[in-house]
């Protein structure tokens, strides 16, 4: 098939994939329409599929009031908080030290300043959780709070252009909470002491996901793995994170259809990138875990795409030839260069056990993330659909020549 041709399909599979609705949120009917749509688009080019479910929480979130005499305040409901009817007494805080030493059991606690500066990792988050993020969350549940308030900053590095951000994103975290924009926690903090009420109409919800494992030659003893997440942040079409990842998942599966190597090639849409609990990766390591000794290289892709700039590459824990023959293929390509390393995607899961892995990415994925991630900005407007199938072309004499 022609470039052109699969160009034409990336831009059909990219507004399929950011049109589900309600969207991709581990969980959601949109995230199990685009697993299936990505098992129904591979099984026919022979792949095995395993699409186990596992269970994880989708939420409702409907409205949030804060109110002080006549007067309303713009919050908004943090991802899986349960809800509430408050009224309390607010106070503040802007430290880990006030934190300790405040009383404010039962009463409408306000964080906001160096507290805030970080999104909180959630209570059972495994592969990054320090230790000033963990005595937080401690010191919130033993201070026993009715209701936070959270006041943040923007953080790109961290929760890409979302501002403001929501300080807890926790369905393990059992006190409600809402956050809100810097200038709101000011004025907020001018009135600590006072009475306020604040309501929140939100729910969690029991619910499954799956990732969509693929599997070619599936007996074979060496794998290769190429991985990129499924899901997409609360409420965004996520064409760059990571419906153009997905993609690139396609058209390889389709270019790779007629191997005949020595090889299993696998496929792994991963679900829960985005998730508070990580699921999908967690189910993926547990039913697949013990087969790391027999990677022979994962793949991971995030973020490929984006109209400017060219789709950046990076090595972990490969030999000097492994990395060298990837080079070799790399280059043939006009769109790809050698990037920076990051630690923050999927590929991490393969890399802390050592298997030799390559993530790409954008090389404007700082641009990116300071912009458009995580937000209703992140359309297929902003995709080039060229270079996605120029990374899957690379992908698919890479793994030829392996």
């Amino acid at each position: 098939m022609k470039r052109d041709e699969f160009t034409i399909k990336t831009q059909s599979y990219l507004k399929t994939l950011c049109g589900v609705k309600p969207n991709r949120r581990t969980g959601s009917s949109g995230n199990r329409e685009a697993t299936d749509f990505l098992a129904n688009t591979i099984r026919p080019y022979g792949y095995g599929i395993d699409a186990s479910p596992f269970e994880c929480l989708d939420y409702i979130c409907r409205r949030s009031l804060l109110t002080h005499d006549e007067e309303a305040f713009e919050v908004f409901v943090s991802p899986y908080s349960l809800g509430c009817d408050v009224l309390a007494e607010l106070i503040t805080v802007s430290t880990v030290e006030e934190l300790e030493s405040i009383n404010c059991e039962g009463k409408i606690l306000l964080m906001r300043g160096e507290i805030c500066s970080e999104q909180l990792m959630p209570k059972s988050f495994v592969f990054y959780n320090p230790e000033h993020h963990k005595k937080i969350i401690a010191l919130l549940e033993s201070q026993k709070p009715a209701v936070i308030i959270t006041a943040t900053a923007r953080s790109p590095e961290q929760v890409g252009a979302l501002y403001p951000f929501p300080l807890i994103v926790d369905g393990d975290f059992d006190i409600p909470s809402v956050y809100c924009r810097g200038i709101v926690g000011e004025v907020l903090a001018a009135l600590q002491g006072d009475t306020f009420r604040l309501k929140i109409d939100a729910s969690r919800l029991p619910s499954n996901a799956t990732n969509i494992i693929a599997r070619l030659n599936g007996d074979a003893p060496g794998k290769i793995v190429i991985t990129a997440h499924i899901d997409a942040y609360e409420d965004t079409p996520g064409a760059s994170d990571n419906a153009s990842g997905v993609v690139v998942l396609l058209l390889f599966a389709e270019m790779i259809s007629d191997y005949r190597g020595e090889n299993c090639i696998e496929i792994a849409a991963l679900n829960g990138e985005d998730h508070y609990s990580a699921g999908g990766q967690m189910d993926y390591l547990k039913r697949y875990g013990d087969e790391f000794p027999n990677i022979l290289l994962a793949v991971n892709v995030d973020n490929v795409g984006y109209k400017k700039g060219r789709s950046s590459y990076s090595f972990y824990e490969c030999s000097p030839q492994l990395e060298k023959k990837a080079e070799d293929v790399f280059r043939r390509f006009d769109g790809l260069v050698r990037g920076e390393q990051w630690f923050s995607g999927d590929h991490m899961i393969f890399v802390q056990s050592q298997v030799p892995s390559v993530a790409f990415t954008s090389e404007c994925m700082h641009e990116l993330m300071r912009t458009v991630t995580h937000t209703s900005s992140d359309t297929p407007e902003i995709i080039d659909c060229y270079k996605l199938v120029e990374v899957a072309e690379s992908l698919n004499i890479l793994v030829r020549s392996l």
